[in-house]
């Protein structure tokens, strides 16, 4: 049995996942994440990058894809960190991916801790 953390970061509520559990590598991994969530009233679920499945980064297999649909469905955020840069590395179509989807406020792509507070730092 794994632990996820809840913790407020700029007044936001995030569920930090240990990157011990079970993968993040489907629909269903994404549906428990994001019921733990909800039970927990946490606005984020962060996930790190140790616990996304290899296929999550193969745009073709349509797991990335499966996994954001049901984080934007049930209006929960989603922030992947650590460093994906091996990832990012052997495909021009997950770079833009990528950056397309940090540039949006409901799925995020981050190095580390820090960069997740800045992101969630109130503008001001």
């Amino acid at each position: 049995m794994t632990t996820n953390t809840l913790v407020t970061v700029h007044d936001t509520r995030a569920l930090v996942c240990d990157p011990d559990g079970p993968p993040l590598d489907g629909e269903q991994a994404a549906l428990d994440l994001i019921g733990d969530a909800m039970g927990h009233d946490a606005e984020l679920v962060v996930v790190p990058v140790e616990r996304v499945a290899e296929e999550f980064f193969e745009l073709r297999s349509g797991v990335a894809g499966a996994v954001m649909q049901k984080f934007v469905n049930y209006r929960q955020r989603l922030a992947v960190v650590g460093d994906i840069s091996r990832h990012l590395a052997e495909s021009a179509a997950l770079r833009d991916f990528v950056h397309e989807t940090n540039q949006g406020g409901h799925i995020w792509f981050l190095a580390d801790r820090a960069a997740l507070e800045a992101r969630l730092r109130p503008a001001g």
